[in-house]
């Protein structure tokens, strides 16, 4: 109970007062809760509570008595560290597993006997073909966010998993849904188990302000750093669909002026810790995520989520937003949308079943900020450059750039493209040197050809930096 003080609790949260007297009964249980619903005590303080009413009279190395599977370093890491944190005035003593570091220090962790082991499930079955780990004196088992397993392919390895454990178990399953997938796999692995929920399925907090921003997706990143320096943001989170995405993303962000990271499954660990201790202590104010690498991500009172993209799938909307309005506090979720993801959003509503804001941005001026940088098409960047009267934008003449006529090195008279001086056209052949009208024939190659005496190719402008006009990078404060 000390423990429990000092963690804030003063009253148990739903989805605490249903699970726990349940787990504490020995039966198998099928929860769904959603992120920040206090889940993780919802679990552990039972399982703390039977480890010290039966504890055991023989310790052995790399033998626990729990385990708990997450899907994610991050989510395993947070379990863990919630678990050190409700046993610290016990002598209960529990361990990480994860893969992205040396799996050295983890050998040495199990040779020091813990009671209670967090791990994904990767890592988990290397160190079982090792031989370091012997999972058949694993009492309770415990699948954390299962619907996110599934989704990330362990469905597999959850498989393998079971066969090495003890048939007679006690096993927990807390997921976000009871989607048919997860009734599916709780049907396999469960023994008549008893079902809580908490709270409606796809439900959004009501103390999170959402909005949606109408925007071109060649806008977003520009108008994501204008928003940020001109809210005052301190603090963060923006989602992308795809680990490139939020690469890309935090590195516009840095250019920008602005102190941003990325963290997805492709990043090692330390950086990810790094990242992830700098955004919590306020060094890094834009935390750019995977929705798989957001998952675990344990941050009080975050006051801003950023769609950057909104989630191919409607109901991880609920869970990313769900990071901010947490423990009673207020928050605020903003979306950038364009054109290709209005289905998406509307297939959003629907799950939420209620309308979200639309809203403009004060002092935007798309014109003015976007670069042909931020443009990934060629047309899009021609178009651009029109708007802010730059030549390159121009359509390309058919002849020289330098007004001569037609040809990759010029001619030394004016003889129609495709024809050399020294191979003079045909009287009978000079149909189409001029320029045709719409609809008139045009010559076999094509290609209209210019007139001899055709009007000369503007100049263009002498290139900056880089190769970019100096109208392309200026950026208007």
């Amino acid at each position: 109970m000390r423990a429990v003080t000092d963690a804030g609790y003063t009253h148990p949260t739903p989805i605490q007062a249903q699970a726990i007297p349940r787990v504490m009964n020995g039966g198998d249980l099928l929860a769904a809760a959603q992120t920040g619903t206090g889940k993780t005590a919802g679990f552990t303080l039972p399982i703390l509570h039977y480890l010290l009413q039966h504890p055991t009279t023989e310790r052995r190395p790399g033998r626990p008595r729990v385990l708990v599977l997450t899907p994610t370093r991050e989510l395993t890491a947070q379990v863990e560290e919630s678990v050190r944190l409700y046993s610290k005035y016990t002598k209960v003593h529990s361990m990480v597993m994860f893969g992205g570091v040396n799996i050295n220090p983890q050998i040495a962790a199990l040779k020091r006997s813990p009671d209670i082991l967090v791990a994904t499930p990767g890592r988990l079955l290397d160190h079982v073909g090792q031989k370091t780990l012997d999972l058949s004196g694993i009492e309770i088992l415990v699948l954390d966010e299962a619907d996110r397993m599934l989704d990330m392919g362990f469905i597999h390895d959850i498989k393998r998993v079971l066969r090495l454990l003890p048939k007679e178990r006690q096993t927990l399953l807390f997921s976000a849904t009871f989607a048919d997938e997860i009734r599916d796999l709780a049907q396999h692995m469960l023994n008549h188990p008893e079902e809580v929920s908490v709270a409606r399925r796809n439900t959004a907090s009501e103390l999170v302000s959402q909005r949606v921003v109408m925007t071109e997706q060649s806008h977003k990143r520009d108008l994501l750093s204008h928003i940020i320096r001109n809210s005052g943001w301190n603090q963060v989170l923006v989602f992308t669909r795809t680990k490139h995405g939020a690469n890309r993303l935090a590195e516009k962000l840095v250019k920008d002026g602005l102190a941003a990271a990325a963290i997805h499954g492709n990043k090692s660990q330390a950086a990810r810790t790094k990242a992830l201790a700098g955004f919590k202590d306020g060094k890094i104010a834009v935390l750019v995520a995977t929705d798989i690498a957001a998952r675990g991500l344990d941050i009080e009172q975050l006051p801003q989520v950023v769609n950057f993209e909104l989630p191919s799938v409607p109901e991880d909307y609920v869970h990313r937003i769900g990071r901010t309005g947490r423990a009673g506090s207020t928050g605020s979720a903003l979306s950038l949308v364009d054109a290709s993801e209005i289905k998406l959003l509307k297939a959003i509503e629907r799950v939420i079943k209620q309308p979200i804001e639309r809203t403009e941005i004060e002092g935007w001026n798309p014109r003015a900020m976007v670069t042909a940088d931020s443009v990934p098409d060629a047309r899009e960047k021609r178009a651009l450059a029109r708007l802010q009267d730059d030549p390159r934008g121009a359509p390309r003449a058919a002849g020289r750039r330098d007004g001569g006529s037609a040809g990759r090195e010029g001619r030394r008279d004016n003889a129609p493209s495709g024809r050399s001086a020294r191979h003079p056209t045909p009287a009978g052949d000079r149909r189409g040197t001029q320029e045709p009208r719409r609809g008139t024939a045009r010559p076999a190659n094509g290609r209209p050809n210019r007139s001899a005496n055709a009007a000369p190719a503007p100049r263009r402008e002498a290139r900056s930096y880089n190769d970019q006009p100096a109208a392309l990078l200026h950026k208007a404060d």
